[in-house]
């Protein structure tokens, strides 16, 4: 049973419902199941095992705050080594995603949606029910399969610390 939390987050002045737990630092990274443009389903945790991975969760592309954090995600990409990978994952629709990345000409993030099932939303505990979309939060995947970095914000305004998570990615290298 999903546990249902909603004394955590607000939107505004209200508290909204987050599905699903919080994971830590250690904790193996739950593995998920999303789609791309075409709808074809892909599990990035598997497709790039043993790289150092960044996940985004971002409540959608179509949004100031969310165009700033990927456009920028995409920029840091471009200078790390090919062991770090960085995915952006919303529910927006994957053709979404796709017209939204060629217009941005967002390249070197992959973008994937979790709009079928919510599996990442639910797994990872951003997954807001009354919106059906994410707590913005970035989260660290070692090449061991392990959490190495978590970051919840603490609003949907609020961006990453883009310094910090890149040092963080990079010191997940060892």
């Amino acid at each position: 049973m999903t546990t249902a939390r909603n004394d955590v987050f607000k939107i505004g002045d209200n508290f909204v419902t987050l599905l699903g737990d919080e994971v830590k630092v250690g904790d193996a990274a739950p593995e998920f199941t999303s789609v791309v443009a075409g709808w074809g389903k892909v599990n990035p945790l598997q497709d790039d095992q043993g790289k150092v991975i960044v996940l985004s969760a971002v409540p959608s592309l179509d949004t100031d705050v969310c165009d700033r954090e990927t456009r920028r995600f995409n920029v840091e990409a471009s200078k790390l080594s090919e062991d770090i990978v960085i995915y952006t994952i919303s529910m927006d629709f994957p053709m979404a995603q796709k017209r939204w990345c060629g217009a941005a000409g967002v390249d070197k993030v992959k973008v994937v949606s979790d709009v079928v099932e919510a599996e990442f939303g639910v797994k990872y505990g951003v997954l807001i029910q009354e919106r059906r979309y994410f707590r913005r939060s970035v989260f660290i995947v070692g090449r061991d399969g392990k959490l190495a970095y978590v970051r919840y914000m603490p609003t949907l305004g609020e961006e990453p610390n883009y310094d910090e998570v890149i040092a963080a990615a990079q010191q997940a290298l060892g």
